[in-house]
């Protein structure tokens, strides 16, 4: 299927056809594999519709200026109503950007929520100022004011380097590089190649212009009350990119939210605790089938 811009957008269907929808909009330098634990659990009783962002997987590459938030609301508007049938609602769910884009979605679609969102899972994601989360001093620290905002200023520029270098593939330090950033420490090896093979193998390009953007992201650049959807928010205590101070702070913005789950572990949650993700998306997507149907 094809985006507002004639994006070419990459989009696979598992499970019964006229299973309860799910939708999975994974996060920046990740891809559909990135779901495969919940789609394979899943969609053993629902129809679980996940899509490679632009510039991932085997979605296209679009043009430098079209790696924006606004783009990414624009894909999932349109994966929505490819894939969903004639009044037909889903649960979404969204990983870091996955999480923005739902957001940005909301904010400009806001007419969509109610025509095709039953809920809303934001994992290990934030409404604004991604850099903040690399230098929330730890419990008690008296860090001055103004040490904090060197940081997060240095922060900022460190994202955004990294974001625009290749990093070669065959990488000797690359567990060293990646792994305290991306995924915790308590993770499975299979989960550490999982997602560094994720990274590795995303352009540098689509890693650069999309790392830059979600950098410069602000908070109020989106509307939140629009997201009207009934709203999980889900963190991890281990996350250093994300923390959780990000996941209380997107709660607080929503019109609807049904609280905050905390989860051991890092960044990565569904690949990380895969059955606790499983299990809160089944959950959720029980709760809305029986909405619907009373």
């Amino acid at each position: 299927m094809r985006s507002a811009d004639g994006t070419r957008i990459h989009v696979e269907v598992f499970g019964p056809e006229h299973g309860y929808p799910i939708v999975l909009s994974h996060g920046v330098c990740c891809g559909i594999r990135f779901w495969s634990h919940q789609i394979a659990d899943l969609s053993e009783n629902y129809r679980v519709i996940a899509f490679d962002h632009r510039g991932h997987g085997l979605s296209a590459r679009p043009a430098r200026a079209a790696h924006t938030i606004q783009r990414l609301g624009d894909d999932l508007a349109a994966v929505l109503r490819s894939t969903l049938h004639s009044g037909e609602r889903a649960l979404l769910a969204g990983h870091s950007m996955g999480g923005i884009t739902i957001q940005a979605w909301a904010d400009q679609y806001p007419a969509d929520v109610a025509r095709f969102a039953d809920a809303t899972a934001l994992i290990n994601t934030s409404p604004g100022e991604l850099a903040e989360g690399l230098t929330t001093p730890p419990a008690g620290s008296r860090m001055p004011e103004s040490m904090t905002a060197l940081m997060t200023s240095l922060s900022g520029l460190m994202i955004e380097t990294f974001g625009g270098t290749p990093v070669p593939v065959r990488l000797p330090l690359r567990s060293a590089l990646l792994s305290p950033l991306a995924i915790g420490s308590t993770a499975t090896p299979a989960a550490r190649a999982l997602i560094q093979e994720l990274i590795l193998t995303t352009p540098a390009t689509t890693r650069g212009h999309f790392i830059r953007t979600l950098a410069a992201l602000r908070t109020e650049q989106l509307d939140h009350s629009r997201l009207t959807a009934p709203t999980l928010v889900i963190g991890s205590t281990d996350d250093r990119l994300l923390p959780m101070s990000h996941s209380i702070r997107l709660e607080s913005l929503l019109p609807n939210p049904l609280g905050v789950q905390e989860l051991p572990g890092g960044h990565c949650g569904p690949v990380e605790q895969p059955t606790v993700i499983t299990a809160a998306l089944h959950q959720l997507a029980q709760k809305a089938r029986e909405s619907t149907s009373a």
